[in-house]
């Protein structure tokens, strides 16, 4: 396992732990992990967007802290939040990530997930590239609002 993976999970105990919100510490933890401080911040920035449902709040000063709240709502509000949230291009990577999360928080089913990457797919999106990523996105939206 990664050093990051473990990291991550390591974080995800302690949410489990504490059913409204986390605390941590950057140094502190990067000191825990024997890690240097912006490997935490790496983790915290790819792997608890609000995207995959954390609210992440950094205070400074005093000794700071990271503070990481997961986002408890229905499948119908976590994609609305998805969807107002979402960039105006986005790539397939993108959109193959947040099929992934979807389906670990048992958001979309199999068949929904494959409806989505196959129609914002590179092989459908036969467009200019500089439309490509904006035109993925629209077809992307509004196949999410049509699941809520």
């Amino acid at each position: 396992m990664r050093m990051s993976d473990v990291i991550e999970e390591f974080i995800k105990e302690l949410l489990k732990e504490n059913d409204e919100y986390v605390d941590i510490q950057r140094n502190v933890l990067a000191e825990q992990f024997n890690c240097v401080p912006s490997q935490i911040n790496y983790v915290i920035q790819t792997r608890f967007k609000p995207s995959q449902g954390y609210y992440v709040e950094s205070k400074r000063g005093g000794g700071g802290h990271i503070r990481i709240k997961r986002i408890n709502i229905s499948n119908e509000n976590y994609l609305m939040h998805v969807i107002t949230s979402m960039a105006e291009e986005i790539t397939a990577q993108e959109v193959d990530i947040y099929i992934s999360n979807f389906l670990t928080y048992n958001i979309i089913n199999e068949n929904e997930a494959k409806l989505l990457k196959v129609a914002t797919s590179d092989n459908v999106l036969t467009v200019p590239n500089e439309i490509k990523d904006g035109l993925r996105s629209n077809i992307f939206k509004n196949m999410l609002l049509n699941l809520v």
